[in-house]
């Protein structure tokens, strides 16, 4: 039986999404280099099968907007805070930046799919009520970005 290329491009981009989530959240924690995480992931065996079905170009986007260009996705996400977001929750913090990374990024993708795998990913990996308040703040700083295009 064929694979569908379209479910095989959504699967390979919520991988790719899972990775950069893991990557950015031991950036923040490490400040190591992409190129450390990067061989870090592909030495995790259990990553590094993952990282063979994802999109290994979309991962990179991703995970390297955030951190070159970390003072305008903070800047695009602290109006919609209460706090700096360094006092954030580390994975409510990595999401948000990645979300604001891909929205800021990738024009292409829709700005639910955005919201969504963010939130999704914040269930799997975040605290017990933390994707309420991801989805809270992404939806205002998608309408914010998406608005100045």
């Amino acid at each position: 039986m064929a694979i569908d290329p379209k479910r095989q491009f959504i699967a390979q981009r919520q991988v790719a999404r899972k990775l950069a989530l893991i990557t950015i959240y031991q950036w923040q924690m490490t400040a190591n280099s992409y190129h450390d995480l990067y061989v870090g992931i592909q030495e995790d065996k259990a990553l590094a099968k993952d990282f063979d079905k994802a999109d290994a170009a979309y991962y990179q986007s991703l995970c390297k907007y955030v951190i070159n260009h970390i003072e305008e996705v903070d800047g695009q996400l602290k109006p919609f805070l209460d706090r700096d977001p360094e006092y954030l929750d580390q994975i409510e913090r990595a999401a948000l930046r990645m979300a604001t990374a891909e929205f800021l990024n990738h024009p292409e993708t829709p700005y639910k799919v955005i919201v969504n795998e963010a939130v999704n990913l914040t269930k799997k990996f975040g605290a017990d009520k933390a994707h309420k308040f991801v989805n809270g703040v992404l939806d205002k700083v998608g309408n914010s970005i998406r608005a100045e295009s």
